[in-house]
């Protein structure tokens, strides 16, 4: 299994809603006590090996920025030989109501550019996708614009509670895919 936690990598996008889903992995890394390290010459990435019971589990971290992020996540599936059915993409969605989360598989890429990438770069879309809402653009901005913004203070307390429900979501995948979908859904914010 691979999930990987698309962002835009830097310090200076740290924190924004578009790295949202790299934050989520990290959360998982923490917990299971397993630092990401730079990932093998032929993948483009930071991972973290981990096994859950007998099952092999990759998280990874692209270095590619967001729109390039398909290369880096077809190079870990060969990599690691894993089908595009065993991918989980955790991604932050605009059009999804701040501080909810959403799981489901095989459908088009909603217009978010990472997943396009993904979706180019593997021939499918045919994977599992973790959508974290960050909200929507304010008047007349552009979506680009605002998803490379940090959270308002006001907002930031709301996303760390979001981002440990959802790794609590990806953990429950790991065991039981339908539980999964049905407690993202059950998730609402305070």
């Amino acid at each position: 299994m691979v999930i990987v936690g698309l962002r835009n990598p830097g310090r200076k996008y740290e924190g924004t809603r578009h790295s949202v889903g790299a934050e989520v992995v990290d959360v998982l890394s923490a917990r299971w006590d397993a630092p990401f390290k730079s990932g093998p010459s032929r993948v483009a990435a930071e991972v973290v090996n981990h096994r859950v019971g007998d099952r092999g589990i990759v998280l990874v971290k692209p270095f590619a920025y967001m729109n390039e992020s398909g290369r880096a996540v077809a190079s870990a599936l060969r990599y690691y030989k894993a089908e595009v059915g065993n991918l989980v993409v955790v991604h932050d969605d605009i059009d999804l109501p701040f501080a909810r989360l959403r799981l489901h598989s095989a459908r088009g890429t909603g217009g978010h550019n990472g997943i396009k990438s993904i979706v180019g770069a593997t021939a499918s879309q045919d994977f599992w996708r973790l959508k974290i809402g960050v909200g929507r653009p304010p008047g007349q901005m552009d979506p680009a614009d605002f998803v490379l913004r940090p959270f308002a203070k006001a907002e930031r307390e709301e996303i760390d509670f979001l981002i440990r429900d959802a790794a609590d979501v990806v953990e429950r995948f790991l065991t039981d895919p339908d539980s999964a979908v049905e407690l993202a859904s059950l998730r609402r914010p305070a």
